[in-house]
């Protein structure tokens, strides 16, 4: 599995490297008034590619880590649940609930 993840990051970084060099051209950006900027084209690219990636990946990870408190918050009462409900004895030590049969006359 290593194998095919190394692959393809090769893949993907040989196809990246044979984009730029097909691209590498230069852009003009028009910041404000008469201030253009000549870009290269792959790195405007990168640059737009970040500007989208960053704020997703920082929210993602502000997710992840606010589930991942929650999550430990919910354990940490579920523990203290179960040690204060019945602390020597536990549902597993419990005999299995049998249900109470009884015969009816016809």
């Amino acid at each position: 599995m290593q194998f095919l993840k190394t692959a393809f990051w090769v893949v993907v970084a040989v196809a990246l490297a044979l984009f730029c060099k097909a691209n590498w051209a230069s852009v003009p950006v028009k910041l404000w008034g008469d201030l253009v900027a000549d870009v290269k084209l792959p790195i405007l690219m990168g640059l737009a590619f970040l500007l989208g990636a960053v704020p997703l990946w920082i929210a993602l990870r502000a997710t992840r880590w606010s589930m991942r408190r929650r999550l430990e918050a919910s354990e940490k009462a579920l523990a203290n649940a179960l040690a204060v409900s019945e602390p020597g004895l536990t549902r597993a030590a419990l005999p299995p609930e049998t249900p109470d049969i009884v015969a009816t006359p016809s």
